[in-house]
């Protein structure tokens, strides 16, 4: 007898769910699409996870994810190249139990992530991390430390991984960790222009110890720059340097 097939989890059916040429003709031919499909999709592109983190918000294996995934594409890309219709419908899903004031991106329990609490006057700060230090490129790190505030005072804090996250996913991968600043040394500017249309406020060109910019800042006092672009192409340096000169202080050059 087959195994069953495990249901995957959705945060919300999506309010539009047919897509094609402006033109629509009755020969036209349709692909259909699956929920789960559009979560994935949802979840790794437009979110920003990565496809372990999708794994565990859609309660499914990795290995599920990928073959959702790789089917979902190959489907946007047939109804894009083909000039096909595409309709959202059907699958084997269950619907997010915090649908209500679901956050859409990590409503998992079991998430090794910190979760906002919902109460006013509360913030999230995430600092690019590197053994208790600021890690001086943006586009390198692999760890951020995330530190949930309240008021003034530190509540929370924890080392998370970027998962070989490069320059173009960490906005994504922040905002998905629902963070609203970022403290970090040198940053190039698409970079910057990705955290802006993400909502999340930057403080850069900063050096030093990780906990001690998350007090200053909350204690007003934090030195940063409005801009810290790290030109590693233009000045010549190797991409592993970036950590060890301190783009924040000197490598990098501000305009």
């Amino acid at each position: 007898m087959p195994r069953p097939c495990k249901k995957r989890r959705i945060c919300a059916v999506p309010s539009c769910r047919s897509f094609g040429p402006r033109a629509e003709r009755p020969e036209m031919k349709r692909t259909a699409m699956t929920l789960d499909e559009y979560e994935c999709v949802r979840l790794i592109d437009y979110e920003g996870l990565t496809q372990e983190q999708c794994a565990v918000q859609m309660d499914v294996a990795r290995t599920t994810v990928q073959a959702i995934y790789s089917s979902a594409r190959l489907k946007i890309a047939s109804c894009i190249v083909e000039g096909r219709m595409l309709d959202i419908a059907g699958g084997d899903f269950i619907l997010c139990a915090k649908q209500e004031g679901c956050c859409h991106r990590y409503c998992s329990d079991g998430m090794q992530m910190i979760h906002r609490k919902g109460e006013k006057n509360t913030m999230r700060i995430g600092v690019t991390y590197d053994n208790g230090e600021i890690f001086q490129h943006f586009g390198h790190t692999e760890q951020f430390k995330i530190y949930d505030v309240e008021g003034d005072k530190v509540t929370q804090s924890l080392v998370v991984d970027t998962n070989g996250s490069g320059h173009g996913a960490l906005a994504g991968f922040l905002r998905a960790n629902q963070v609203d600043v970022l403290i970090c040394g040198g940053i190039g500017g698409g970079a910057q222009n990705a955290l802006a249309s993400a909502g999340i406020r930057l403080y850069c060109g900063v050096t030093g110890a990780a906990d001690a910019a998350v007090d200053a800042l909350l204690a007003g006092t934090l030195a940063y720059s409005t801009e810290a672009n790290c030109s590693h192409h233009e000045h010549g340096h190797s991409e592993g340097a970036c950590g060890s000169h301190g783009c924040g202080s000197h490598g990098c050059h501000h305009e």
